[in-house]
């Protein structure tokens, strides 16, 4: 199973793009930040929301070059139906959805419920080396929300990382441990702010070394 740290697994499915089905890959985003989550099936109460919410931070994220690709173990012919619901969905669905019908995906990731044959609610953050920052797994029942703006994303880049409080991820004008104020969530924020955002494993453990 992938974790933080390793290499993102090579994966490759067919997936709902705008409306058509397109093969998509993992090389497809080499050299990208990108997000990936998974919902454990369509026509269900939950997901829509989840789905919506990365839906709408769909631009934000456009804006600083980090992709969005949704995965669940129904085909693709199951998210076109769905989608297509606009009681359910008012909003098109333009950032790809996946169909990992032979779960495939899924389990190299670890997030399959293997006795149900549908996935966690979960969440990975891919670097552009190709390399997973972030992991977070629900169980099936348990909704999560979306990163709330890129900076959710970039907090993980290491070059200019900086150490900031855990209420930070949430509160605009709050500041790192090192004094420089963090913007409002949902704002349009430029690469050289996001680099000085939210403490990452890296920051922490120099932080224990140097104490």
């Amino acid at each position: 199973m992938a974790t933080i740290g390793q290499p993102e697994p090579t994966w490759r499915a067919l997936a709902f793009v705008k409306g058509e089905q397109k093969t998509i890959g993992s090389e497809d985003f080499r050299g990208k930040w990108h997000v990936l989550y998974w919902y454990p099936l369509d026509f269900t109460f939950v997901c829509p929301t989840e789905i919506k919410g990365f839906q709408s931070l769909g631009e934000a994220f456009r804006d600083e070059d980090v992709d969005v690709i949704g995965v669940s173990t129904d085909s693709f012919f199951s998210h076109k139906a769905w989608f297509a619901d606009r009681q359910t969905f008012p909003n098109e669905i333009t950032h790809p959805v996946m169909g990992d019908t032979n779960h495939s995906i899924s389990r190299a990731f670890g997030v399959l419920k293997e006795d149900a044959g549908i996935a966690y609610r979960a969440s990975v953050i891919v670097d552009d080396k190709g390399v997973i920052r972030a992991y977070h797994v629900n169980d099936t029942a348990v909704g999560r929300r979306p990163p709330s703006s890129p900076m959710e994303v970039h907090r993980y880049e290491e070059p200019h990382m900086r150490a900031t409080p855990a209420s930070n991820m949430i509160e605009a004008g709050a500041s790192t441990l090192d004094g420089e104020t963090m913007p409002a969530i949902g704002t349009n924020i430029a690469p050289p702010m996001l680099a000085m955002m939210a403490a990452t494993t890296k920051a922490t453990s120099l932080m224990l070394a140097g104490s």
